[in-house]
């Protein structure tokens, strides 16, 4: 259910996601070189690691919606950043997640 990579030093509990954003534009349509902090922060990328879902009210186990390998867009300020072997993820929920790419 995850990146081989990702999955043997990380792994998401309950509905929580992980996720590589995309990388940052550095320039400007118009081709001028962006700062670091002039650059917006990405708001797509590629899911590397699934939890296995959430318990209802229940106990009973309510997957996750998206596949490891799905192309998604998230809230902006959302998720919780790390780095794991110097690659930087990012850790959402699923309500996190707004869409999913094709």
């Amino acid at each position: 259910m995850a990146d081989t990579a990702v999955a043997t030093k990380l792994r998401p509990l309950s509905d929580r996601i992980v996720v590589r954003a995309s990388a940052r534009e550095e320039r400007s349509t118009g081709g001028i070189v962006l700062p670091d902090t002039a650059t917006e922060k990405p708001q797509d990328g590629e899911v590397v690691a699934i939890g296995p879902g959430r318990l209802d009210d229940k106990g009973r186990r309510i997957p996750v919606e998206v596949t490891v390998g799905a192309k998604v867009l998230f809230a902006k300020y959302s998720g919780t950043e790390c780095k794991v072997d110097g690659e930087e993820l990012l850790i959402l929920s699923e309500r996190d997640i707004l869409a999913i790419r094709s």
